[in-house]
C-alpha cells in the first residue's frame, strides 16, 4: 500500500509466501554478539539497582560512620567531615555511572530488537488475515453464485410444473 518496501516488509513477504516462522528471540541475538565487558556491566547495573546492594550500601555507611563516631580505638580512620568516605562514594559514582549507562545502552539495544520483532509478527498476522479475508470474500461470492443458479433451476422447475398442470 505504501509503494516502496524496506527490507522487514521484504523479509515479511518472503516468510508468508514461504511459510516459515518470521518471529525470532531477540535475546539469543544479543548474547551472541555480547562481549565479557557488556555482559559484565548488565550484571553490575542490576546488582547496582537491588535492595540487595542498597540495604548492603546501607550497612556499610553506618558501620563506617559509627567506627569513625564511637571510634573503636583512640584515633578513627575518617574523623567527622568522612572526607574518606566522601572520596570514597564519588569514586563509586564515577565508576558506577558509566557502566549503568553501557547497560542502558544495550537495554535499547534489546528493546529496539523485540520492537522490530514484534513489528515483523504483526504484519504477517495482518497480511495472513487479509489472505482470509479475501478467501471468504471469495467463498462467499461463489455461494452466492451457486445460490443464484439453483434459484434459477427451482424457477425453471416451477414454471415446467406450472405449465404441465395447465
Amino acid at each position: 500500500e505504501r509503494g516502496e518496501l524496506n527490507e522487514l516488509d521484504r523479509q515479511v513477504i518472503e516468510s508468508l509466501e514461504s511459510g516459515q516462522l518470521v518471529s525470532r528471540n531477540p535475546l539469543d541475538e544479543i548474547e551472541k554478539k555480547s562481549t565479557f565487558g557488556e555482559r559484565t556491566a548488565d550484571k553490575v547495573a542490576k546488582f547496582g539497582g537491588s535492595w540487595t546492594f542498597i540495604l548492603s550500601f546501607t550497612v556499610v555507611l553506618i558501620a563506617w560512620i559509627t567506627i569513625n563516631v564511637v571510634g573503636l580505638s583512640a584515633k578513627p580512620f575518617d574523623p567527622y567531615p568522612f572526607i574518606l568516605l566522601n572520596l570514597v562514594l564519588s569514586c563509586l559514582a564515577a565508576m558506577q555511572a558509566p557502566v549503568i549507562m553501557m547497560s542502558q545502552g544495550r537495554q535499547g539495544t534489546k528493546d529496539r530488537l523485540r520492537a522490530e520483532n514484534d513489528y515483523r509478527v504483526n504484519l504477517k498476522a495482518e497480511l495472513e488475515i487479509r489472505q482470509l479475508h479475501e478467501k471468504i470474500d471469495h467463498q462467499l461470492a461463489h455461494q452466492w453464485q451457486k445460490l443464484v443458479e439453483l434459484q434459477q433451476i427451482q424457477i425453471e422447475l416451477l414454471e415446467e410444473s406450472t405449465d404441465g398442470n395447465r
